[in-house]
């Protein structure tokens, strides 16, 4: 991509380039502009090079990660006619899959990931509907290239020689619904998709969104257990929504920038096993009790206020879809070498008496690298109650899904 003065690149964000300062182009998400006499040698995702300055108040990431970002944009400089040409370098590596790519929340998330600079192949997979997806994105002018794969019997092609596989497949939430009442469909629909990421990608990392995530994710372990492939810094439940969720109403109800808003969200991934905690968000702001409250009920019950709001029609498929993506490219940041990549997640954990827990983690190249320990020391009585309180019904739901698991032998 050349331009006479200057060049664009968007992934979720905008990005302007210029040697004299050219006029950043403005987003919701994330705006950056490069002002450099020097051309810059590299280009691999989000993450920028020197003299970048942020122009906007949101983002994938939060404020941390935005900085640690810095160190990775791509930019050659021509000359030519006594013009000054910039050329981006995009180094597109990875091979995505996403299971469930025709539904509410697979098309804004395939559209989401065709815009990642990282992803060289993204491979749509579901069992009906597909197609026309994959036509549609395959005009976006982004690198990756699209194909589609329909029903049981393309599946092992779709998941073959793939680094990341996301799993949105399922039947989503309706009124009234819990997502309990989701388990009987999903839990199969999982298990079948996970024997098949064990069989043609064993070391593929595996994002799984299917709700109930507090189940799910125990099922795809013990799938992957009965297969001989089992890596538990592999396998992360996605609960990033409730993380952005957290952000965005904290930053609302403080007035607050919402790239400098981070609030950790531990627990699970399903009303009061969702825990936000206030107390370690930053920037560091006082609340009052009532507040907490209100904050702690809003983010769990937020899924519940789309569907409701959405009166049958869907549930929070958009807001999910962009939740994933910030997870999805975070994975593959840490796949491309970034050593300061940190989201919370649902996966197998020691950090309290529950087998699984979701946390903050950091992440690299072979998964889950390190827990963060700190987020839960020194909480405050609320927010310890919480903890205690979450702990029976999320180990309920984990012995749910392994029950299932285990009732429904995997054939090695």
């Amino acid at each position: 991509m050349a331009a006479s003065s200057a060049a664009t690149f968007s992934i979720g964000s905008t990005v302007a380039f210029g040697s004299k300062g050219s006029p950043i182009l403005q987003s919701k998400l994330c705006g950056v502009t490069l002002n450099s006499e020097n051309p810059l040698k590299r280009f691999c995702g989000l993450r920028a090079a020197t003299f970048i300055s942020r122009e906007s108040e949101s983002s994938f990431l939060g404020k941390e990660s935005v900085m640690a970002l810095q160190g990775c944009f791509a930019l050659k400089a021509q000359k030519s006619n006594q013009r000054s040409h910039h050329q981006l370098q995009v180094q597109a590596s990875y091979k995505v899959a996403i299971l469930g790519a025709a539904g509410g929340i697979g098309q804004p998330l395939s559209l989401l990931i065709k815009m990642s600079p990282l992803v060289s192949d993204l491979h749509l997979y579901d069992i009906a509907n597909v197609k026309g997806v994959a036509a549609d994105l395959s005009h976006c002018n982004t690198p990756s290239q699209v194909v589609d794969f329909t029903g049981a019997a393309e599946l092992g092609n779709a998941l073959k020689g793939v680094d990341v596989v996301v799993i949105p497949a399922g039947v989503p939430r309706k009124p009234g619904m819990t997502r309990d009442d989701l388990f009987n469909i999903n839990a199969g629909i999982v298990k079948s998709l996970v024997e098949a990421v064990a069989d043609n990608c064993p070391n593929a990392f595996i994002l799984i969104i299917s709700n109930p995530v507090n189940s799910t994710v125990p099922i795809a372990a013990e799938v992957l257990k009965a297969k001989g492939v089992y890596d538990p810094k592999k396998l992360f439940g996605v609960t990033t929504l409730d993380v952005v969720r957290a952000n965005t109403f904290v930053a609302q109800k403080k007035n607050l920038k919402l790239i400098d808003v981070d609030v950790p969200v531990a627990g699970g991934h399903a009303g009061i096993t969702i825990l936000p905690l206030l107390s370690k968000a930053k920037p560091a702001v006082s609340f009052t009790d009532q507040e907490v409250e209100e904050l702690t009920v809003r983010i769990q019950n937020g899924g519940t206020e789309v569907v409701e709001a959405k009166a049958g029609a869907g549930s929070a498929t958009l807001s999910m879809a962009y939740a994933a993506a910030r997870f999805l490219e975070s994975s593959l940041r840490a796949l491309d070498g970034d050593a300061d990549v940190y989201e919370c997640c649902f996966v197998q954990s020691d950090l309290t008496e529950l087998p699984f827990f979701a946390s903050r983690v950091k992440l690299g190249r072979k998964g889950v690298e390190a827990f963060i320990t700190s987020d839960l020391q020194g909480l405050t009585e609320y927010e310890q109650k919480g903890l205690e309180a979450l702990k029976p019904e999320l180990k309920a739901s984990i012995e749910k899904g392994i029950a299932f698991a285990n009732k429904h032998t995997v054939a090695t």
